[in-house]
């Protein structure tokens, strides 16, 4: 489908009707203010003097048409451009589907829509500036001219100020002057620049999208009541770019493959454009040239076409200024005759448009506002202002907006599968960034994690570094094992805080223990697990709660509890016996140590349930006596079955002791070479001891005896062994050698 700019320069009558709105709302204040006390003394003064309060309210109105019209222009421009992206691919039809659907699925340029548009903003806004002072300096002007008007007894005031207001009217505002020095009002200019953008915007997206399709060339349509300026390229073929000037191109003809055929190009739309063609208010479209189906039509010329469609437009101009006198009349007479014209120009259109048959009434045209005035049109709702933030905006447009906004937009059944995409994109990262935000606070990761979701913890996890990593998967660990433990529900574990308070809400009292069972845990986690790594101070904790620490405690802090709970439990314990024999202190500590465990029973009493007949008989003692001897009553008496066992500590500690003193040189070279171990030689025949010994060991033990089991058996039982004797007499002869 062709397009050309005045198919969507409609779309600029709502920004025309703002500032329209806005110049009649400032006459309106002038001529309320020059009118009241007219006849009273002192007005001129009184005039003067209230210059500032009728700047505070022009003020108002030009604030009030800066915000309006921002929003207005970025809205319409954008939709001027979609216009003419859908008008190419309607074009497009003839083209095989898989190019029309390529074409169709390239997202419109937001970012030029948003340039065009900022441009036309700031273009048509730079005006306001100058209004303000427009409005007071004409007030002043009007003052001083009825001033001097009864002096020179040319008239009287109230005529005076009526005729100045007239010629105010008829003007308008006109403080704005292009860079050709031209005086623009204010409604026309803004007009103008707005009309050009919209133009522009749907032109552009035409031939983009076009040429996108592959498609070079165009041709112009044959529009009746051409002006001058476009008539030269009716029916012409032009190039959408490339060289300027008239030439003759080989193109493939549409669908016959490898034939070539010469097209006269008149040249390219821009040196077109360049010479007046499309125009504010031109009807001419180009649509695109398929070599060898498209048939140029012949171009058919009408200047008293055009002569008609000015002499139209003309009375709607007078119309206009009619109107426009009504609104600024200070007197009933003046309003009056401004009326009459308006009828008497009325009347003129009728008869021009009984005289030319294919001319059109358009009323809307002949009300105040430059032709702009457009049909009355409800408010923009919020939906559709946001849907209009987002079509002509980009990436960052998107960014600024609100999730209120947003969702206003979401709402909206003016957005596309695509824009609705990008909305969507901008909820997911706004929702990861405040998922980030609580999960890393201050960029340290929290140290609570069981307040979010296994899935929250999954979708933030590819954005931690590896020590916060570590800490995550930790936690999920934890909830692994949690979901084994006995009262704990496995569904609740991956569970986030807020949607255990969601189900809590609706829950009935069977789901409600549940949830606070699950609470609880969490709670205890949270507090004893803090950073997921046990309390390092673990005094304060209870017995129970520190038995509950071990079902999720590592192997290192299980250590840590045992070591608490040992420091708990522990008994005030003697000091070491140390009197220069071995087998005494040792035996002196055994004694010290059942003291201290008291009240439970004496260790003699636990050697009362040994069996040691077999072990007697050997020894040739039968008798097993346990019990204290009558001149000893009061020192406990250990078993024989004991007394072994303590031999085995005995050797150990007298093993520690000289390699400790011996400086580790405990074995002589034969013993080496036989593969003795060093602590064997502490106990069994003295001969075999001595024979693998070193000298520095057998010093040791001249110096702290080298007792076997039998000997220290009868010293520890205080009952004579055979055995013993022989083994100290062994041990003597040893001793001898040396």
């Amino acid at each position: 489908m062709a397009i050309h700019p005045g198919m969507v320069e409609p779309l600029a009558e709502r920004t025309r009707d703002l500032f329209e709105q806005a110049e009649l709302r400032l006459l309106g204040i002038i001529a309320r203010q020059l009118s009241a006390g007219l006849d009273a003394p002192g007005w001129a003064e009184r005039k003067l003097a209230a210059i500032q309060q009728m700047r505070r309210a022009s003020q108002a109105v030009v604030d009030e048409l800066g915000k309006a019209v921002e929003l207005e222009v970025f809205d319409v421009v954008a939709e001027a451009y979609n216009e003419g992206h859908r008008a190419a691919v309607a074009e497009l039809g003839a083209l095989s589907d898989d190019s029309r659907a390529l074409v169709d699925d390239v997202t419109p340029n937001a970012q030029a829509v948003d340039r065009l548009a900022q441009e036309t903003v700031d273009l048509v806004t730079s005006t306001h500036r100058s209004i303000l002072r427009a409005v007071a300096d004409r007030f002043r002007a009007i003052v001083a001219e009825v001033t001097a008007t009864p002096l020179l007894g040319t008239g009287t005031r109230r005529q005076a100020t009526q005729d100045a207001m007239r010629r105010f009217a008829d003007q308008g505002i006109t403080s704005f002057v292009d860079r050709a020095g031209r005086r623009w009002q204010l409604t026309s200019y803004a007009e103008m620049a707005v009309r050009t953008s919209v133009g522009r915007a749907a032109t552009e997206a035409h031939m983009r999208t076009l040429s996108d399709a592959g498609i070079d060339l165009v041709i112009v349509s044959d529009t009746p009541r051409e002006c001058p300026l476009c008539r030269p390229w009716e029916g012409r073929v032009l190039a959408i770019d490339g060289p300027t000037g008239e030439r003759t191109v080989e193109v493939e003809h549409a669908v016959e493959d490898g034939r070539m055929i010469p097209v006269k190009v008149a040249g390219t739309l821009d040196e077109a454009r360049l010479a007046g063609f499309q125009h504010p208010n031109c009807r001419h479209s180009v649509s695109a040239y398929t070599p060898g189906l498209t048939v140029p039509e012949q171009a058919e010329s009408d200047p008293a076409g055009y002569e008609a469609g000015q002499r139209q437009r003309a009375i709607e101009r007078n119309i206009r200024k009619h109107r426009r006198r009504e609104a600024a009349a200070v007197t009933p007479e003046a309003q009056r005759a401004a009326r009459l014209k308006v009828r008497q120009w009325q009347g003129a259109m009728r008869d021009h448009l009984a005289a030319h048959p294919d001319l059109r009434r358009l009323r809307h045209r002949e009300q105040p506002g430059a032709s702009n005035l457009p049909e009355q049109r409800t408010e923009a709702t919020p939906e559709q202002v946001e849907a209009a933030r987002v079509w002509s905006g980009d990436e960052r447009t998107v960014r600024e907006m609100s999730d209120d906004d947003l969702a206003a937009a979401m709402r909206s059944n003016l957005l596309d599968d695509r824009a609705r995409a990008r909305i969507e994109a901008e909820a997911d990262r706004r929702d990861l960034d405040d998922l980030l935000a609580r999960v890393r606070p201050g960029g340290t990761l929290a140290d609570d994690l069981t307040q979010f979701s296994d899935q929250e913890l999954a979708r933030a996890f590819v954005h931690l570094d590896d020590a916060d990593a570590l800490r995550v998967m930790a936690e999920m660990d934890r909830r692994d094992l949690a979901t084994r433990l006995p009262g704990v529900s496995p569904d609740l574990v991956g569970l986030s805080a807020h949607d255990l308070a969601e189900r809590a809400r609706v829950a009935d009292p069977d789901t409600l223990a549940l949830l606070t069972a699950e609470a609880a845990r969490r709670d205890l986690l949270a507090r004893l697990f803090p950073g997921g790594q046990l309390l390092a101070d673990l005094a304060e904790v209870g017995d129970d709660e520190l038995a509950w620490c071990m079902q999720y405690a590592t192997g290192e802090e299980m250590l840590r509890i045992a070591a608490e709970m040992d420091r708990r439990d522990a008994a005030d314990m003697p000091r070491p016996a140390d009197t220069g024999d071995a087998a005494d202190d040792l035996l002196a500590d055994t004694n010290a140590l059942a003291d201290a465990l008291a009240p439970a029973a004496n260790p003699d009493g636990w050697g009362a349930l040994a069996d040691d007949a077999v072990w007697a008989a050997a020894v040739g003692d039968d008798q097993g006596r346990t019990a204290p001897d009558d001149e000893h009553d009061d020192e406990p008496r250990i078993t024989r079955r004991q007394a072994r066992e303590m031999y085995d500590e005995y050797v150990y500690l007298q093993f520690l002791k000289a390699e400790e003193d011996c400086n580790g040189y405990l074995l002589n070279k034969k013993g080496q070479a036989a593969g003795w171990s060093a602590q064997s030689l502490f106990r069994g025949p003295a001969r075999i001891a001595y024979a693998n010994a070193s000298d520095e060991l057998k010093e040791w033990w001249a110096q702290h005896g080298r007792l076997t089991q039998a000997e220290f058996i009868e010293k520890a039982t205080g009952q004579s062994q055979r055995w013993a004797t022989a083994a100290r007499f062994n041990e003597s002869k040893e001793q001898q050698k040396r």
